[in-house]
């Protein structure tokens, strides 16, 4: 589920508690949560409504002046059904301080390269976990589109690919690109110790 910034920051400063999406099935679940740029969100309800159900006050709810704006909006979309998400701010990605943490327990560093054994053995370039690490170290910032090229991989499955190593707070984006964080330099060391 992608939110504009704006909407987060509103959603963040607890102004914003709905969204609506035109979808064909939900991308969210109730009890679910959502990790985005700005912080974890708590989905609290997912329900199917219409159109002709949704109040002014539910459309300023979710970050628009009016529900005029709102369909507008909605109707540059394509989607079978049209959802309605009740929403809260939970806190601050814990990937951030994950990845800051540069003290890793020798067992907690072996959990993690098994856990990047088992992403390369998944893949259709074979292992390239530590490929791709040891070239965001060496070229900070490169875009997505540049290092694709370099390693010979397709850029889209390259972005959804570091996110995998982003979840265990090895990578960090940046604009453009990636670095490399003080855990992932940590685990690249690890990677290369054991061959």
């Amino acid at each position: 589920m992608l939110i504009k910034e704006h909407h987060l920051k509103g959603m963040v400063e607890g102004k914003i508690k709905l969204a609506f999406r035109k979808w064909n099935r939900p991308t969210v679940k109730t009890g679910g949560r959502l990790t985005t740029q700005m912080g974890v969100l708590g989905i609290d309800a997912v329900d199917v409504v219409s159109a002709r159900s949704i109040t002014d006050a539910e459309a300023v709810q979710s970050g628009f002046p009016s529900k005029a704006a709102l369909l507008a909006e909605l109707n540059k979309h394509q989607g079978e059904k049209l959802y309605r998400i009740q929403l809260h701010y939970e806190g601050e990605d814990p990937r951030i301080a994950l990845r800051e943490n540069s003290e890793v327990s020798d067992t907690e560093t072996a959990a993690i390269l098994q856990k990047l054994h088992n992403i390369d053995a998944r893949s259709e370039y074979g292992p390239w976990t530590k490929k791709v690490m040891g070239h965001i170290l060496r070229h900070p910032e490169m875009k997505a589109g540049d290092m694709a090229i370099d390693l010979n991989m397709d850029k889209e499955w390259l972005k959804l690919n570091i996110r995998k190593l982003k979840a265990l707070g090895l990578t960090e984006s940046t604009s453009p690109g990636y670095r490399l964080s003080p855990r992932g330099e940590v685990l690249l060391e690890a990677f290369k110790r054991k061959g």
